[in-house]
């Protein structure tokens, strides 16, 4: 009983594993090749309700999930020939590449390069890859776009060119009688100042070296013996009269005001302006032989007027109109027949006052001019622009004879040297250059001071030294030839706005922002 036990046990053990290794039977998907398109026409053909209805055929074209064509087709040839035009166009350019000739110079690459507009170097790239990649890009552009970039820079220069040259244009006849009448006056004039150079030339070394010596020990004695308060708003411009007895001094009140030498005692107050007057100046003959009913000074405002005035009256004699902007500065020319004004409009005009009209408005500058003065034979004029550039003009013949390049911002102030060939230049750059006309340029830049300079004077009897003034609060003088400090004058509270060395060369007046005006005479 036990061992058939057994036996059925492991029979039936058996067939249970043998049911086991049985894999179940995988009904296999019916998969149908090529497409159903024909097949289900058919079956829409006969009306037979199929995989797709009508309605469902419509739904799944709309949604674009069924694609039935409309005879269009994909044509593999053309998409091959393409192919190779694109091979056959680059083997074409490799070519003509090969035949393009280019120069080995590295820096006429880079110009070729930067001509037709490419980045003349790529990071990492040495002039022999430089070299094939404008070779490259040659051969596509052509030859000819680099002919045509150097003809188009040539038209550029020629009208640049064009642009920058001295143009003319025909004035009245008035200013050709003034032209004659400068040239009259001036000649004589020069004669003179040659024959006294000569004269001094022939002074030992030995007395002219002791001469200088002291005149230098004077100057450095120099002291502030009288301070005024001008105004109650800054004084912005100082002029002594041709006598050395009266300063004439402007304010940005509006008011200008005659003041007795050396005691700074109040004389007049001329009220004329409604704004800040830009200088005040005497007529190169006032106080000495002109009538104190002519007019004896000359002014100019913020708002384009320039006033004349005499010495007996408070009220201007004269209004000069014409100026539409800012006149900066006014200025007498020697014979005091004429008067310079600079203007913001960026010219320079002249007035014969002789015959009451403009007799020349004069261009040349890029930005508004600031300051003027005449040589003292009166045959030349200077003037210091915005622009950071000065000119020298021939009065005689009207042309530009040095153009003063050097400077680095504006220049504020221009002297002549009574020796007849130094101008100096006073600059926003905080230096002071001395020009040379006969040699006609530079000869020497003072690094002046530590701000912008607003004014230059040569002494007005030999020229022996140069008087500055800046926004650093004080004036400086320079011996004169050799350029080195002589003295600083410090004292005022506020910076320097304008200066002025009396016409006997012993008082030196200085005035300020801080509404004061200053005296200095050697001890």
């Amino acid at each position: 009983m036990a061992s058939s036990r057994a036996s059925s046990a492991v029979q039936a053990t058996k067939t249970k594993a043998s049911d086991d290794l049985v894999a179940p039977v995988v009904k296999k998907p019916h998969i149908y090749y090529g497409s159903l398109e024909e097949k289900e026409r058919e079956r829409l053909a006969k009306g037979e309700s199929g995989i797709l209805g009508k309605e469902g055929l419509k739904a799944g074209i709309e949604a674009g999930n069924i694609n039935i064509t409309s005879g269009e087709v994909f044509e593999i040839e053309d998409h091959i020939s393409e192919r190779q035009a694109e091979v056959l166009a680059e083997f074409e350019r490799r070519k003509r590449a090969r035949q393009i000739n280019v120069s080995t110079d590295d820096s006429e690459v880079k110009a070729c390069l930067r001509a037709l507009g490419e980045p003349i170097t790529l990071f990492g790239e040495g002039p022999a890859e430089r070299r094939e990649r404008l070779r490259n890009i040659l051969s596509v552009v052509g030859t000819d776009a680099l002919k045509k970039t150097r003809k188009d820079d040539e038209k550029s220069k020629k009208s640049k060119e064009e642009y920058q040259q001295t143009w003319y244009h025909e004035g009245p006849n008035s200013l050709k009688v003034a032209r004659l009448w400068i040239a009259n006056y001036s000649l004589p004039r020069a004669m003179k100042r040659l024959e006294e150079a000569r004269l001094h030339k022939e002074i030992p070394e030995t007395t002219r070296t002791s001469q200088m010596q002291e005149l230098h020990k004077s100057l450095r004695s120099l002291n502030n013996f009288c301070s005024q308060i001008g105004d109650d708003r800054p004084i912005s411009y100082c002029h002594f009269s041709p006598n050395s007895k009266m300063l004439a001094t402007a304010c940005w009140s509006g008011l200008c005001k005659l003041w007795s030498v050396p005691d700074c005692n109040l004389l007049h107050t001329l009220r004329g302006h409604n704004t800040n007057v830009g200088a005040i100046v005497f007529h190169p003959k006032s106080t000495v032989s002109l009538d104190q009913k002519d007019v004896n000074l000359a002014s100019c405002a913020a708002d384009g007027s320039v006033k004349l005035w005499s010495l007996d009256s408070d009220e201007p004699v004269a209004d000069i109109e014409g100026h539409t902007v800012r006149v900066a500065r006014v200025m007498w020319h020697p014979s005091g027949r004429f008067l310079g004004t600079t203007c913001y409009d960026r010219s320079w005009r002249l007035w014969d006052l002789e015959a009451q009209e403009e007799i020349l408005h004069q261009e040349g500058h890029s930005m508004g001019v600031y300051d003027i003065a005449f040589h003292q034979d009166g045959s030349l004029a200077g003037t210091g622009g915005l622009d950071a550039f000065g000119r020298v003009w021939d009065l005689r013949t009207g042309r530009c004879i040095m153009f003063l390049e050097g400077h680095l911002k504006e220049i504020y102030g221009i002297n002549f040297s009574p020796n007849g060939y130094h101008v100096a230049t006073g600059s926003g750059d905080n230096t002071c250059k001395v020009w040379d006309l006969r040699q006609r340029r530079c000869v020497y830049t003072i690094p002046a001071h530590q701000n912008l300079v607003t004014g230059v004077k040569f002494e007005p009897i030999h020229g022996n030294f140069l008087l500055t003034g800046a926004y650093d609060n004080t004036a400086k003088i320079w011996t004169h030839p050799g350029w080195s400090p002589l003295k600083t004058l410090a004292g005022h509270e506020g910076k320097v706005m304008g200066l002025d060395i009396s016409s006997n060369g012993q008082l030196i007046a200085t005035c300020s922002y801080d509404r004061t005006f200053k005296l200095w005479m050697a001890e």
